[in-house]
């Protein structure tokens, strides 16, 4: 295999050292970032990448992917970090139309509704940008804009208004009687 060459280590930063990474080891609070900090002290104290990687229980590339991170952003560069997850399927515009949407409400006779609900919403958006998304992201969306989901307080359909009315006044005012003697007396 001629012309082929193993590339050299990447180097590590020189703003810290081995005790120095040690030090910052102990006083993580991420068990991952600990681990990380010692196999590069490793590097530091003059060990090899192949003991680094022991150290931190990883291949030869994780570590050199950890050097990389390291040498970019320093200790913080080694703590785990949130995936980015899928992009909304809703630009800024529609967005903004939905949340307008949601302020004007419908109005019965063109949308055939009288609130908004959910799936309203979803049916909505597709005919007005043609953008297919379901329930869960339509109320996460609203979510990011600040609505919050608003149910009425279930109500029995033969409930008499009156007979409550009166059965508040009555509980609130308190009966209070003096109670007879007791029935035993007191053994001395």
């Amino acid at each position: 295999m001629e012309g082929v060459t193993m590339g050299s280590a990447i180097g590590l930063r020189a703003d810290f050292d081995s005790s120095a990474l040690r030090r910052l080891a102990c006083a993580a609070k991420s068990a991952n970032q600990a681990r990380r900090l010692l196999a590069l002290a490793e590097i530091y104290y003059g060990g090899s990448r192949s003991a680094a990687a022991k150290i931190g229980g990883m291949g030869l590339q994780i570590v050199r992917d950890w050097v990389v991170r390291f040498n970019a952003r320093g200790p913080d560069g080694l703590l785990d970090g949130k995936a980015p997850g899928q992009r909304s399927r809703l630009n800024d515009a529609q967005r903004r139309a939905l949340g307008e949407t949601v302020e004007r409400g419908p109005i019965p006779a063109i949308h055939g509704v009288v609130r908004w609900r959910l799936i309203d919403l979803v049916q909505w958006q597709y005919e007005e940008f043609a953008v297919s998304l379901d329930e869960t992201t339509v109320g996460r969306e609203l979510k990011k804009l600040g609505y919050v989901k608003l149910t009425a307080r279930p109500r029995h359909h033969a409930q008499n208004e009156l007979a409550m009315d009166a059965f508040k006044r009555g509980a609130s005012l308190p009966s209070w009687q003096r109670s007879e003697q007791p029935s035993r007396r007191a053994r001395p």
